[in-house]
């Protein structure tokens, strides 16, 4: 008997063992295909992960390992990046082709394997290979710990709410030199009632009376900032790139490419149906998309037939958007909230804006006289290594040369009238040369940005990205960063924390964060095309003085080149 009791007793040990386990490890797998689906009057083939549009949801809680089992049986090498997420020591699983891995090519696959550690709240994941995320994407939802709180009051439901951009053909088949407008824009797929032959493909939200709904909002463009609404509702937000936020109430929700917005929607209107729209916020006079996408939500026991319809901002209200972006701050003292730094290891000033470049002979360019349209970050006109050997990771992890070069300037290389439209077509400052430069980092200093936007070309509302950290956004205004007159603006108090800040046009944002994590990572405008034209840059960030902050090897199964 005694011994039976010892048996179960093992066996119900190695159960509860296994429960843990299986609750720490999240698995998934993406099958990566071409499929197709009908929009906007046609049948059109996109490239899907698991036959879905937009793709799968992963749910996991901090704390846990993700783990994604990646078939690529699409026609196009493809990586995926897990926006936001921090890859603490697994910088190998972070996604973009050439820098962090090579890329997973046709019939092949690859798994990611990283823990989630000290992040709560709304991220995503996309492809970031070429133009192929504008299909290739889905929401990443991260839960507190088991019996750990929200930050705010618990919703009664969680939605996703994905907004997308679509077109009449293959995004893969883009100009480099051009994105055309989209045809549509999207909620979770679905363009709504005001396109032809889309009268049955709208979102729809039903909700109860009285109850708390979370909208997890992500804004999956390539190009497009959004302004978003529901009508007659208040929207609360608490939580920006999953950092909580000091709750914020707004009756408009105002997302560049990149951020996510979770905010709380009280279902406390009078029964009925009601529009939840997106509409374009575009900082610059050029052609675009000027179409609105629709959902409803719908109230339990509702009879209407007509949902009541929200005034949209203009397209180019800056000033409702830099009041969004701006009246936003840290929830001080809650789950992950940090201290921003005080004291500055490094400190850079960095211009932003479009730029030209010589036309490739057997290409026509769209760019004044001929030339070739370009952007840059301080005048260097980035562009993945011409040697494909490795990626630019594997090149810091092995010490070899010629990948790239650690001489990313500071500085801009000249000093001039940057938001003045006079200097917009001025040559002298137009031709950025290309290069694939980095800014070395010593490990656990603090970096101080100034983001510049420029005026060159045109000015626009640039998203940029930062891989691998958050940052606090300390300041941010229009017309030329002036320290003297605009360090005293800083918020240490309760600055917001992001991965994604949209610089405002004709403007400057400045931030800072910890280069605690070693490896090489991203900084790029998450407008796809400023990606391919060169407005990024990479940081590599050495190693600590510890195994413990030390980048381990690359996997065995990395993708090689």
């Amino acid at each position: 008997m005694r011994h039976l009791v010892l048996a179960l007793a093992g066996v119900f040990s190695l159960l509860a063992l296994s429960s843990v386990a299986s609750a720490a490890i999240v698995e998934y797998t993406f099958n990566v295909e071409n499929i197709m689906i009908p929009r906007l009057c046609k049948n059109q083939v996109i490239t899907a992960v698991n036959g879905q549009f937009p793709g799968p949801t992963i749910r996991a809680r901090d704390g846990d390992t993700l783990v994604v089992h990646v078939l690529n049986n699409s026609p196009y090498n493809i990586t995926i990046h897990w926006h936001g997420i921090f890859q603490l020591l697994s910088g190998w699983a972070d996604g973009p082709e050439y820098v962090t891995q090579c890329p997973i090519r046709p019939t092949h696959n690859f798994t990611y394997r990283f823990k989630i550690e000290g992040q709560e709240g709304t991220l995503w994941w996309h492809a970031h290979a070429s133009f192929i995320r504008a299909t290739v994407h889905g929401a990443l939802l991260i839960y507190p710990r088991k019996n750990h709180p929200y930050a705010f009051p618990k919703p009664y439901k969680q939605v996703p709410i994905l907004l997308g951009e679509w077109w009449k053909f293959n995004v893969m088949d883009f100009d480099i030199q051009r994105l055309f407008p989209s045809d549509a824009f999207m909620i979770n797929g679905l363009p709504g009632d005001l396109y032809n032959c889309s009268k049955d493909q709208m979102f729809k939200m039903k909700v109860k009376a009285g109850k708390i709904y979370l909208l997890r909002i992500i804004n999956t463009n390539l190009i497009s900032h959004m302004f978003f609404k529901v009508a007659s509702h208040k929207l609360t937000v608490v939580a920006i790139d999953a950092v909580y936020t000091t709750p914020y109430v707004t009756d408009v929700v105002v997302i560049a490419p990149g951020q996510t917005t979770d905010v709380l929607l009280k279902a406390n209107r009078p029964i009925g149906s009601y529009y939840m729209a997106a509409s374009i916020y575009n900082s610059i006079q050029a052609a675009f998309d000027s179409t609105i996408t629709r959902g409803l939500v719908v109230y339990e026991g509702s009879k209407s037939t007509t949902p009541l319809m929200p005034i949209m901002p203009l397209f180019n209200d800056t000033e409702t958007a830099y009041k969004f972006h701006s009246n936003l701050t840290g929830l001080v003292d809650r789950p992950h909230w940090h201290q921003c730094p005080y004291e500055v290891d490094e400190q850079m000033f960095i211009t932003i804006g479009l730029n030209l470049a010589p036309c490739p002979k057997d290409r026509k360019c769209l760019g004044p006289l001929g030339l070739a349209i370009s952007s840059s970050m301080n005048n260097e006109s980035f562009v993945l290594p011409s040697d494909k050997r490795m990626s630019m990771l594997e090149a810091f992890s092995n010490d070899a040369s010629g990948v790239y070069t650690k001489d990313f300037p500071s500085r801009p290389p000249l000093e001039f009238d940057y938001t003045n439209p006079k200097s917009s077509l001025d040559f002298s400052l137009l031709i950025a040369p290309k290069s694939t430069k980095v800014k070395k980092l010593k490990f656990n200093s603090t970096v101080e940005i100034v983001f510049q936007n420029t005026a060159l070309l045109d000015a626009e509302n640039h998203p940029m990205h930062l891989h691998g950290f958050n940052f606090f956004v300390l300041a941010q205004g229009f017309g030329n960063y002036d320290p003297a007159r605009d360090r005293v603006k800083f918020n240490f108090v309760n600055p917001q924390m992001r991965n994604t800040i949209a610089v405002p046009e004709g403007g400057w944002a400045v931030i800072r964060f910890k280069a605690n994590n070693p490896g090489v990572w991203l900084v790029h405008c998450h407008v796809d095309n400023h990606l391919t034209w060169g407005m990024t840059t990479a940081f590599e960030v050495k190693n600590g003085p510890t195994p413990s902050s030390t980048l381990p090897s690359p996997p065995q199964d990395l993708p090689t080149c």
